[in-house]
């Protein structure tokens, strides 16, 4: 006898890409809460962002949390002399080129001291997040750079930041501090010389603590069918999309107090749980 979601709203995990292929795509995970547990009901791979860009435009009921900064640092912003509310600051960081992006952002780092090259957004310092204006390891400014301006095409709501359509709700995720919640080992590699057996054993410890519940969230992951996909992914990419999800859920379950979030900077944005 199938269970009954608590509600019509599928709640989503994405790990986003800055460059999707068909090897390397933007991974969905998509699934529905019942009793304190998320449902892994589905597992999507989109090789590229038009096909992203649909997908975000799919009818509604649902909430996403999305695995890429919405912001920048606000000392960051106001060190550049650039528009101090989010819109415009979206709208003229998307006129800009990655290669002018990442000049300009590598000039405000060459300026700064060793060990303070980056500006941080309130929220990377709970979280545990690199600074969203970062273009390598992980280049999480190009993920900025490409995917917050396909949720503004969508018309998508951003709690706190930007209202749009009131039943699709996008959050901002951060896979790695759920995971880091249960583990600090690495568990995943996109170079397959790099995928050992540790790595392995790391994803199947945090999805033991998922299925359990015991982490800092206490929403269970009930996987399915598609347990095996997230513990052999040796990219973790299958298994960031789920943590997402369990983030997804977690807000959810506070979607009358603003999803969980706090009172934060929009400009700046906020990670969902931080």
């Amino acid at each position: 006898m199938p269970i009954d979601p608590e509600s019509s709203w599928l709640l989503h995990g994405i790990d986003f890409t800055s460059a999707p292929t068909r090897r390397k795509t933007i991974t969905i995970a998509s699934g529905y809460l019942t009793a304190g547990t998320w449902h892994l009901d589905a597992l999507q791979a989109l090789p590229d962002f038009t096909s992203f860009a649909q997908w975000l435009r799919q009818p509604g009921p649902w909430l996403g949390a999305f695995d890429f900064p919405f912001s920048l640092p606000r000392e960051l912003v106001e060190h550049l002399h650039w528009p101090v509310t989010w819109p415009a600051l979206m709208t003229h960081l998307a006129s800009l080129s990655r290669s002018e992006m990442r000049h300009t952002f590598k000039a405000f780092c060459d300026a700064r001291p060793v060990g303070g090259k980056f500006a941080h957004r309130a929220t990377d310092i709970p979280a545990g997040s690199s600074s969203s204006m970062k273009w390598v390891n992980p280049p999480v400014a190009y993920m900025l750079h490409a995917g917050v301006p396909l949720l503004r095409a969508a018309g998508v709501t951003l709690p706190g930041i930007d209202a749009g359509d009131p039943q699709r709700i996008a959050l901002e995720g951060y896979p790695g501090m759920l995971a880091r919640s249960i583990t600090r080992a690495s568990y995943k590699n996109d170079d397959r010389a790099k995928q050992t057996p540790e790595r392995h054993a790391a994803r199947a410890m945090i999805l033991d603590h998922l299925e359990r519940g015991d982490h800092r969230f206490a929403v269970r992951l009930e996987a399915g069918p598609h347990r095996a996909a997230l513990l052999e992914d040796a990219s973790g990419d299958l298994l960031d999309a789920a943590l997402c999800g369990v983030l997804a859920a977690w807000a959810w379950q506070r979607r009358d107090t603003r999803f969980g979030l706090p009172d934060f900077d929009p400009l700046e944005g906020w990670i969902v749980g931080a």
